[in-house]
């Protein structure tokens, strides 16, 4: 039984740096893709040139309106917009910024309720290369009716460097890829109940 327990534990965490290295090598590609279109587009706050990019594929007619979602509330549109160096008239027409969400999960149910709002059925979703899997995923656990395009930023700290050689690098990998696991096994028991939960209501059906 020691032995099994212990083939067991070694096939977890071969598993788990296997994981680990194929995420490493996803979330710090370096090609950034090209000619997306959605109904709308939707950037999360929190990491370098995300915003910009966000505003040139709004300006490129790649979507229709821009959500920056989890802005914090001390910072004004005007500032935004300066950092940015971009013209209010296109904040006037076309960008709504939401300042509710704090983490992940937040932004997810911040543009759940934007998405609704306007009818969209289709997001550019915008945020950095190694935060992407996390966000598809708590994306899709709001709004399982939504297709969403990812649009990974690669920030120059990854571009510049072999996350391997750079404990900074690793730490930041090794962190998102934990939060990832956390993040898919959430989605994982959701569509999970939403399974059995139709389950249990088609036998109710024919029941009656």
């Amino acid at each position: 039984m020691l032995r099994i327990i212990k083939i067991l534990l070694s096939l977890v965490v071969a598993g788990l740096l296997g994981g680990f290295i194929a995420f490493a090598v996803s979330a710090t590609a370096l090609n950034e893709p090209s000619g997306q279109r959605a109904d709308a587009i939707v950037v999360v706050t929190g990491g370098e040139d995300r915003i910009n990019v966000a505003l040139a594929l709004l300006r490129q007619g790649s979507g229709r309106r821009l959500l920056i979602s989890g802005v914090n509330p001390r910072t004004s549109e005007a500032a935004i917009r300066d950092h940015a160096g971009e013209r209010r008239q296109l904040f006037d027409c076309c960008v709504d910024i939401g300042r509710e969400a704090s983490d992940t999960i937040g932004n997810a149910e911040e543009t759940r309720d934007w998405t609704a709002g306007h009818g969209y059925r289709s997001l550019i979703v915008v945020t950095s290369s190694y935060h992407m899997p996390r966000t598809l995923t708590e994306f899709a656990r709001a709004m399982p009716e939504i297709e969403f395009v990812p649009h990974p930023v690669v920030s120059r700290q990854m571009r510049d460097r072999l996350w391997w050689q750079h404990p900074a690098s690793l730490r930041l990998l090794a962190s998102e890829y934990v939060k990832f696991i956390a993040s898919a096994t959430r989605l994982g028991w959701a569509r999970a109940q939403g399974l059995f939960g139709s389950g249990r209501t088609q036998s109710a059906t024919i029941a009656r």
